[in-house]
């Protein structure tokens, strides 16, 4: 038995509830369909479910402005259908994870409704407000990640408010405690029906600068971020007082304090910041965060010497704090398209899964990711994303990561029996469920037999991490826990590579885990190309 708490070293399969499976024939995924293949998730050999938002929204931005925390939209069921899909999960050994979006609101939610109509109202300050400069404009330079300014005008009031995203998200007043009660209050809902835990979007972005200071201009050689569309003028700025504020910090312990009272429930935190490395470690110190992520090997650069440096980085900041690692999620082009270079294969879909999995922290895998799925060319006409639609054709948006998953070889891929929200992918006609399931050498049965094979090395779930200086396009480390040492080598690259490795002369391979092996003899070491050598290192 391990002694450690459910969620470090667990593998966190997300979903994406519109693009998952649609039952009620209106083109749009829902939760009655994830119930329906959850068989087919714990089948995978993961440990929990992270459902993007399901809740009562407009969907302006697709669920993330949220009009009501507390009901599901009627677009993905009922709440009866949530406790339903949270029963069943639970029969199957799935911990269930969900999506809170606490630092905005929709436009449409009754706290905004209200605030927006006067100066003076019970809600007046629960939303950021603020006068126009003499002439008019906007109070600061502060800008929208998806576009132009992030005030926006309300007549009613006479002032502006702020939106760090979409104009229909209105950012909350987290100076305001009456705020910051209602949000606790709303996230306790959910922790009384029993979710394992929160997934916290734009976690740093829930306080602003009080003083309304301007952003520090960001020299063009420095813009670089999640994402960014290259004309994106976002990136011109330094983010120094519209996020990541200090006051962020004590409310973190506000909600650590409510998540004490629910021992084995857990929170994840979206943090994407001016270092995001930085903040993981500032948030995940004790009594704050249990566990952050960041956007770091969600980028385009895909070499060992990124990888190593972004892991050594964060293990030189985060002390007690816990990381958890993504490659794909549904607001990045999917992996193997940014990363395979139009060069990607099945082992090299493999690969990265093993070396995700090897890594020391939890790990969120993208609904698809099993079955080697890449991103799909939405053309311009069906885009549905705001962002991508703004920012096209520079930057075509996350429509690409979010198409509808391919169950079977029917007209829309068993994912509806009507046209998709999102078209269908024609490329992964060929990577369905159905396909691979027939296929014992597929990547999905590589998938799951690796999370299997994982399972039974405690080093790879918990143990620290030591990384070996090795060359390009390898990348070696060691991990460590309770007296056993386990070699884990990744041959990034496609052509065949050979080295030495002085020390591990009597390293005794490990296999079973399905992957293309490499061989490691007397301390020499040889591995096709995107191949993969997990040891056991012996005492001398």
């Amino acid at each position: 038995m391990i002694d450690a708490p459910w969620w470090r070293g667990a593998v966190i399969y997300q979903i994406y509830p519109r693009s998952f499976l649609d039952t009620n024939h209106d083109g749009v995924g829902d939760l009655p369909g994830i119930i329906q293949r959850l068989d087919y998730v714990a089948s995978l050999g993961v440990d929990a479910i992270w459902i993007a938002p399901f809740f009562r929204s407009p969907m302006a931005d697709f669920g993330y402005d949220i009009a009501d925390y507390r009901d599901v939209d009627p677009l993905f069921g009922t709440l009866d259908d949530f406790d339903h899909l949270l029963s069943k999960a639970h029969g199957l050994g799935l911990k269930v994870m969900i999506d809170q979006v606490l630092s905005h609101t929709s436009d449409q939610h009754a706290w905004f409704k209200e605030s927006r109509e006067s100066r003076d109202n019970p809600k007046a300050d629960w939303y950021v407000w603020a006068d126009a400069k003499p002439d008019g404009s906007a109070p600061n330079n502060w800008l929208s990640l998806f576009g132009g300014s992030a005030w926006q005008w309300e007549p009613r009031r006479g002032q502006y408010y702020l939106h760090n995203f979409l104009a229909a998200q209105p950012d909350l007043n987290f100076h305001n405690p009456d705020v910051r009660a209602a949000v606790l209050d709303d996230v306790r809902f959910w922790l009384d029906k029993g979710v394992d835990g929160l997934r916290l979007d734009a976690i740093n972005f829930c306080f602003h600068d009080r003083l309304l200071r301007d952003n520090p201009p960001k020299p063009k050689d420095k813009r670089v971020g999640r994402g960014f569309s290259p004309d994106n003028p976002y990136a011109f700025q330094y983010h120094h007082y519209n996020n990541t504020q200090p006051e962020n910090l004590d409310f973190l312990g506000e909600l650590r304090n409510l998540l004490d009272r629910y021992p084995t429930a857990v929170t994840l935190g979206e943090i994407s910041s001016e270092d995001s490395l930085a903040t993981m470690a500032e948030y995940t110190r004790a009594h704050r965060l249990h566990m952050g992520y960041s956007f770091e090997l969600l980028s385009s650069d895909f070499s060992a010497t990124y990888i190593r440096h972004t892991v050594e980085q964060l293990e030189a900041q985060v002390n007690e704090g816990w990381p958890c690692w993504a490659i794909s999620n549904h607001d990045v082009e999917r992996v193997l398209t940014r990363w395979g270079n139009g060069n990607a294969s099945p082992r090299m879909a493999n690969l990265l899964t093993a070396m995700l999995c090897s890594l020391r922290g939890s790990v969120c895998v993208y609904q698809g990711e099993e079955l080697g799925l890449t991103e799909a060319e939405v053309p311009f006409e069906a885009l549905r994303d705001p962002y991508g639609i703004t920012f096209w054709p520079n930057f075509k948006g996350r429509d690409g990561c979010r198409t509808p998953m391919p169950w079977d070889n029917s007209a829309f891929a068993g994912f509806s029996d009507v046209t998709p929200w999102l078209p269908i992918e024609p490329a992964h006609q060929a990577l369905t469920v159905a396909q691979q399931e027939a296929d014992p050498d597929s990547m999905l049965h590589g998938f799951r037999h690796f999370m299997q094979w994982r399972t039974g090395l405690p080093a790879l779930r918990l143990g620290t991490i030591r990384f070996l200086d090795v060359p390009e396009p390898l990348l070696a480390f060691v991990r460590s826990h309770d007296g056993e040492q386990i070699l884990a080598v990744f041959n990034l690259g496609k052509q065949t590579q050979a080295l030495s490795l002085p020390g591990f002369e009597t390293a005794q391979t490990l296999a079973g885990h399905g992957l293309q092996q490499g061989t490691l003899a007397n301390g020499r070491l040889q591995l096709p190309g995107h191949g993969v050598l997990f040891a056991r290192l012996t005492k001398a």
